[in-house]
């Protein structure tokens, strides 16, 4: 960490403990790492990217859906934006341990904002509807697209965090992240899903542009952090290293693994949600954009309660929230009843954001701080999987329907952490 970091960092962490009769931002641990300006800054301005990301998890989904009728193809859409991010992700990590991070941060919301531009002027003109049934490869290019730019921009998005706040506000800084996410899943899915019906699908990517612009010019005023690092090595090099690092660090490898697997089994029906509002729940596309809110609300509640806890049992917590996720997956599968459906997609929740906050924290807290950018590429990479099981997930839908694509994906994700948790002490026992 350089100088000027360490001097912006530390600006203002007197100003927020000041006041003796006031309510103190030092005394408040669940919100800890906002003394800090620079992290306060940072999640400002990831703030357009989240609501960006929740608003399009509803709209590319329920289009192409909508377009196709096909759970094979909104799987694909899936697999499409996977392949680019898993194939960069770990140009993406060496990138973000020799160049400045903010600097990439800018530049992939820029891009991302051009592809949304792209697809909502795509729709403004015809050019993509659902009265155009071969028009569903425009969204197949679009998800590949920012597949590609998120494998390049999530490493440095990551690994920016303990630059900003420290090490030991790893956990905090982290939780307070997912809690930024949870908070706008709660309203972009819930207005994504009022603009289609209320307006049409253009207008809600044309909201999304403007907050991808937002978050890139707020990008600007991040502070440098690390030195860049400089030297004769190639990025193939760097990646080689990082693996040999990862290889040689048993616990990096296996919270690697683990949470690999519960992001596969566990993530897919996010994306394949439209089948049950459509097909089972039969809501439309406010109802999917509630039941999405929903569940946001439950992760929202999550990463209050995570960013208060101290750096203890947070192995034990990470199998817990996967165990959890999986058996209220199991249970909304086979739901019917809309309202057993919400509540059950607020466990779900819950539990999804304790596996990402817990798997993340561990990961950044067990990691030297030079391989810290390519570890959380293969990080990146594993959330990618998710999307390659969203890509089994919509295959099997169409072979035995969706019910049973997702009832089988949640027990396989019970089975492993009941397995992990009563066998694996390393895992199970990490701080």
């Amino acid at each position: 960490m350089n100088k000027k970091a360490d001097e912006y960092r530390g600006m203002g962490s007197e100003g927020a403990d000041s006041g003796r009769g006031g309510i103190s931002l030092r005394r408040m641990k669940t919100f800890e790492s906002f003394k800090y300006p620079a992290f306060r800054l940072f999640f400002v301005t990831m703030a357009s990217q989240w609501f960006s990301m929740h608003m399009q998890m509803v709209a590319r989904s329920l289009l192409i859906y909508r377009i196709t009728g096909s759970g094979a193809i909104l799987g694909s859409l899936a697999l499409a934006n996977a392949i680019p991010t898993l194939l960069l992700s770990l140009f993406g990590g060496a990138i973000a341990d020799r160049v400045q991070k903010k600097y990439i941060l800018i530049a992939g919301q820029a891009c991302s904002a051009a592809i949304t531009l792209g697809v909502a002027m795509a729709l403004t003109f015809g050019y993509l509807s659902p009265e155009r049934p071969d028009s569903w490869g425009l969204l197949m290019a679009s998800g590949a697209l920012q597949g590609i730019t998120m494998g390049l921009m999530n490493p440095s998005r990551q690994a920016i965090i303990p630059e900003i706040v420290g090490e030991e506000q790893v956990m905090n800084a982290i939780s307070l992240n997912n809690l930024g996410m949870s908070s706008f899943q709660i309203l972009a899915p819930a207005l994504a899903g009022f603009l289609i019906d209320a307006f049409d699908f253009d207008v809600v990517y044309y909201v999304m542009t403007a907050m991808f612009l937002l978050g890139a010019f707020g990008v600007i005023f991040l502070p440098r952090t690390r030195a860049i690092t400089v030297g004769g090595s190639s990025a193939l090099k760097d990646i080689l290293e990082g693996m040999q690092y990862i290889r040689h660090e048993k616990t990096i490898l296996l919270i690697l693994v683990f949470t690999t697997f519960g992001t596969i089994f566990g993530h897919p029906h996010r994306f394949l949600m439209p089948m049950f509002t459509e097909d089972i729940l039969k809501v439309g596309a406010t109802g999917l954009g509630v039941l999405m809110t929903v569940s946001g609300i439950g992760a929202l509640s999550g990463s209050l309660a995570l960013a208060s806890l101290p750096n203890k049992k947070r192995g034990f917590m990470l199998l817990l929230s996967c165990l959890v996720m999986g058996l209220m997956l199991a249970a909304f599968s086979f739901s019917h009843w809309w309202y057993l459906s919400l509540a059950l997609m607020f466990f779900v929740g819950l539990g999804q954001t304790g596996q990402m906050t817990m798997g993340n924290a561990l990961l950044q807290f067990h990691t030297d701080a030079s391989y810290r950018g390519r570890v959380m590429s293969f990080h990146m990479m594993g959330i990618g999987l998710a999307s390659l099981g969203t890509f089994f997930g919509g295959m099997l839908a169409e072979a035995v329907g969706i019910q049973w694509a997702i009832f089988g994906l949640a027990i396989a994700l019970v089975l492993v952490s009941i397995m992990v948790l009563s066998s694996t002490p390393r895992l199970r026992e990490l701080e």
